[in-house]
C-alpha cells in the first residue's frame, strides 16, 4: 500500500487524551434516573463508570464496564451512540451530550495499553461449552460463560477470529489491531479459539461436538450469505459484485495479505452502491478512499435510510453522492461481458446512467451449513433459526442455542451482543439443570 492510500484508511476520529477524557467525564450530571443507561441495549452502568473516570480511577471504571461488555473497545467505535446511550443523555437537550462512546473508547484503550484488568475468575468446572462463530455474538457468549465458570471453546472457519469485526468493517472505523487486542483479552480469560475449523464440513458437526463431551453449543454464525439481484436483468455481468467482497478484500489488502490488483476496484472508476444501510456506507466510503467516483442508489427516502446518520454525514463530506427513491431496473452490458451502464427508475422517470462497477449492499441471510448437517434445528422460510423462550435461546434441537444475526436478522454489533447475553443466561440455566439431573440420576443408581 502506498503512502497516500495508507493515510486514506487511517482512523477518522482520534480518541481522547487523559486530560480530555477526565474533563469530559466531569461534565456528567450523574442523573438519579440515568436515561443513557436506558438507551443502551446491554444496560451499561454508564454513570458509575463515568464517575470513576472523573476521579481518575480508570481501573475501577474498566471493571464496571467488564460487568456488561466483553468488547468495549469495539462497541465504543462502531455503536450508533447518537441513537442509543448518547442520544438519550439529558444534556442532549442543550445539544451537548456527554461523549459516552469516546469515554468508553478511552477507558478500554487505556486498559489495553497499561494491562490494568486482572479479573478473578472461578474454576472452569461448571460445564463444557462450544461456540460456533467468533463474531460479536460468539465472543460475547464466550466471555460471559467463562466468567461464570464454564470451559469454553470457540470454533471459527476463518484463518483468524473476529468474524465481521475483522473482515467486514473498514480499518478507518475499526482498526484490526483493536479487534485483535479485544480477542486477546477474551483468550486471556481462558477461552480457547480454534480457527480454520468450519463446523458443518469435513465431518465436524454439532453431533460430533456433543460426542466430544460438550454440554451445550451456541450458534453465532451470523448472516454470511449476501442477497443478490439475480431477478434483475444483467445482474450476472462482470462488475456487479457484493459490497462485502470489496470490504473483505480491502481489509486483506490493508493487512498486506493480498496485492492491490486483487481488490475489485480501479482508481478513477465510476461506482454505484445499491442499498442504504451501514454496509452501503462502508462500501461507498471505502471506494472513495480507493480513488473512485461513488454514488449510492437507494430506493427509499433519506428519512427511511437505516444507516447511522453520522456515517451518512461523513460519507457526504467525503464526496459520496446519493440518489434517493432510485432503483436499478436493468444492468446493461458494455464490453467483454462487463457492466457498462444501468437503467435507473427515479422520481423524474427512467434514464440510463453509465457505471464501471456496482456493489450490492441489500442485506444478507444465514448459511445453512450447520442446519443442513444437524437433525432437529428448525428455521423459518428465510433460513433464520427458530428459538424458544425457556430456556431462552435454545433451538428446536436440545442443547443447541442460537443468537445474534442468525436469529434476529442483521443488526448492529451491540444488538447482537445483547441477544447473545440473553442466550448465555439461558445456556447457564440449561447446563446447570442438566448437571443437577446427572447428580440425581447418579444418586438414584447408587441407591439401587
Amino acid at each position: 500500500m502506498n503512502k497516500e492510500e495508507t493515510n486514506a484508511f487511517q482512523v477518522v476520529h482520534q480518541g481522547y487524551t487523559t486530560r480530555e477524557a477526565i474533563d469530559e467525564a466531569k461534565r456528567c450530571l450523574n442523573c438519579k434516573v440515568p436515561l443513557c443507561r436506558k438507551g443502551c441495549p446491554i444496560e451499561h452502568n454508564i454513570p458509575d463508570w463515568i464517575h470513576e473516570l472523573s476521579m481518575g480511577n480508570i481501573g475501577s471504571a474498566m471493571s464496571i464496564i467488564n460487568n456488561k461488555s466483553s468488547l468495549p473497545a469495539i462497541c465504543s467505535r462502531v455503536c450508533p451512540h447518537e441513537k442509543q446511550c448518547q442520544g438519550h443523555c439529558i444534556m442532549n437537550k442543550k445539544g451537548k451530550p456527554i461523549q459516552i462512546g469516546k469515554l468508553e473508547q478511552f477507558i478500554a484503550d487505556f486498559d489495553t495499553k497499561m494491562s490494568l484488568t486482572r479479573e478473578r475468575l472461578p474454576q472452569k468446572n461448571r460445564g463444557k461449552i462450544a461456540v460456533i462463530g467468533s463474531g460479536p455474538a460468539g465472543l460475547t457468549v464466550a466471555g460471559d460463560m467463562v466468567r461464570e465458570g464454564f470451559s469454553v471453546t470457540v470454533f471459527d472457519g476463518q484463518e483468524e477470529p473476529g468474524g465481521v469485526l475483522m473482515f467486514g468493517i473498514p480499518e478507518y472505523r475499526l482498526p484490526k489491531k483493536v479487534v485483535r487486542e479485544e480477542i486477546h483479552k477474551i483468550e486471556a480469560l481462558g477461552v480457547d479459539i480454534v480457527c480454520n475449523c468450519m463446523v458443518g464440513e469435513n465431518g465436524i458437526t454439532v453431533d460430533s461436538l456433543f460426542e466430544e463431551g460438550y454440554d451445550a453449543i451456541f450458534m453465532g454464525t451470523g448472516t454470511a450469505v449476501p442477497r443478490n439481484m439475480n431477478s434483475t436483468p444483467g445482474a450476472t455481468l462482470g462488475g456487479v459484485t457484493q459490497s462485502t467482497d470489496l470490504l473483505h478484500n480491502v481489509n486483506s489488502y490493508n493487512e498486506g495479505a493480498i496485492s492491490r490488483d486483487m481488490v475489485p476496484l480501479c482508481e478513477g472508476e465510476k461506482v454505484g452502491v445499491i442499498g442504504g444501510g451501514n454496509v452501503s456506507m462502508d462500501a461507498a466510503r471505502t471506494a472513495i478512499r480507493l480513488g473512485a467516483s461513488v454514488t449510492v442508489l437507494y430506493r427509499h427516502t433519506p428519512e427511511e435510510m437505516p444507516a447511522i446518520k453520522s456515517e451518512y454525514d461523513e460519507a457526504v463530506a467525503e464526496g459520496v453522492k446519493f440518489e434517493w427513491e432510485t432503483s436499478v431496473e436493468e444492468f446493461l452490458e458494455g464490453s467483454n461481458g462487463r457492466l457498462g451502464s444501468c437503467r435507473l427508475k427515479t422520481p423524474q422517470g427512467e434514464r440510463i446512467e453509465s457505471f464501471d462497477r456496482i456493489y450490492l449492499a441489500i442485506g444478507s441471510r444465514p448459511a445453512n451449513r450447520i442446519v443442513s448437517t444437524t437433525a432437529g434445528i428448525e428455521v423459518d422460510e428465510n433460513g433464520y433459526v427458530k428459538i424458544v423462550d425457556r430456556p431462552f435461546g435454545m433451538t428446536t434441537r436440545r442443547g443447541v442455542f442460537a443468537g445474534g444475526d442468525v436469529v434476529h436478522r442483521p443488526q448492529t454489533v451491540v444488538l447482537a451482543m445483547k441477544a447473545a447475553k440473553e442466550v448465555a443466561q439461558g445456556m447457564i440455566q440449561y447446563v446447570d439443570a442438566l448437571k443437577l439431573l446427572e447428580v440425581a440420576k447418579s444418586v438414584e443408581q447408587g441407591s439401587l
